[in-house]
């Protein structure tokens, strides 16, 4: 057998890490190292094979052409050493996969029917990351997530769940029919600093529903959604909420709407990097999404 004459296997994996991310400061987090040791192992492997791997630039690295080639090489190989390691391994390998989302979605939707996703695929680690604010779909920050938006984010794979109404909503005990009569009950509001824009509030709604004497900056104000949930519920006021995260109050007789008019906000989407349409745990979160019971991924009454 000929020896095979192959730079160093670390060089090699450091390259391809930093290729993929385009950083090699998210390569060094991937394999947990320091971003100069990444730097080194490339430099040197562009040393031992005599030609320019980088176009290194303020912030982000662009590959060559030779770079690519070598890139679409080791994607190969090493995908093939993971899946020969994957079928040889007595244990089980178990995925780790982090989905980020909203508190409200997170908590009234997808965390009571996690036991489907462990049902069918028991070697999945699903971690949620629950924050208004969008994250880096990296890898390490997160690797899905439910996101309302324009459904365009450069780079991603966006799939629309359920649209997003919002409706004025309160205990029935209020005993609240009709819109004037308002300004007599406290205002429940949401608002999230770190979302990636703002739900529909009691002042867009104002505009539209013209309400005499209504004072939309007073109320009580929260930062989380399902605290203002709760707070309809527990008779504290009149919330502007999504309809399709109080869907149970409502079928239940919880809470009620007791006038119009209802907005159309952003839907929300499901987002996973374009990179990784095919990657088989992405597909397995996918498909638990859009089979979680409780209406999200319906059609809108």
């Amino acid at each position: 057998m000929s020896y095979r004459r192959l730079p160093s296997l670390s060089a090699l994996r450091a390259f391809e890490a930093a290729a993929r991310h385009e950083s090699a400061k998210q390569a060094a987090q991937e394999l947990s190292v320091t971003a100069t040791a990444i730097s080194h192992q490339v430099r040197g492997l562009e040393e031992t094979l005599g030609i320019a791997l980088f176009v290194r630039k303020p912030r982000q690295l662009e590959l060559t052409s030779q770079g690519r080639e070598l890139l679409q090489v080791l994607e190969g190989a090493f995908d093939s050493i993971s899946h020969a390691v994957e079928r040889l391994s007595a244990v089980p390998v178990r995925q780790t996969i982090t989905l980020s989302t909203t508190p409200a979605v997170a908590v009234r939707w997808l965390l009571p029917w996690v036991c489907l996703l462990r049902d069918s695929h028991p070697d999945i680690d699903l971690r949620i990351h629950a924050s208004h604010e969008p994250v880096a779909l990296d890898g390490v920050t997160a690797d899905i997530a439910i996101r309302y938006g324009d459904g365009r984010w450069p780079g991603l794979v966006a799939e629309k769940l359920f649209d997003n109404t919002f409706i004025p909503t309160c205990s029935p005990r209020l005993g609240l029919h009709e819109v004037a009569h308002l300004p007599l009950h406290p205002l429940i509001h949401f608002s999230s600093q770190g979302a990636i824009s703002s739900p529909l509030d009691w002042a867009a709604w104002q505009k539209e529903a013209k309400v005499p004497g209504l004072d939309v900056s007073a109320g009580l104000v929260f930062s989380d959604e399902t605290h203002a949930i709760s707070a309809a519920v527990g008779e504290q006021g009149v919330a502007l909420m999504s309809r399709q995260l109080i869907k149970d109050e409502l079928e239940e007789g919880r809470l009620v709407q007791p006038f119009g008019p209802a907005f159309e906000g952003k839907p929300f989407f499901l987002v996973y990097p374009e990179s990784r349409r095919d990657d088989p745990t992405i597909l397995a979160i996918r498909e638990w999404v859009k089979s979680v019971p409780g209406g999200l991924c319906a059609p809108s009454p």
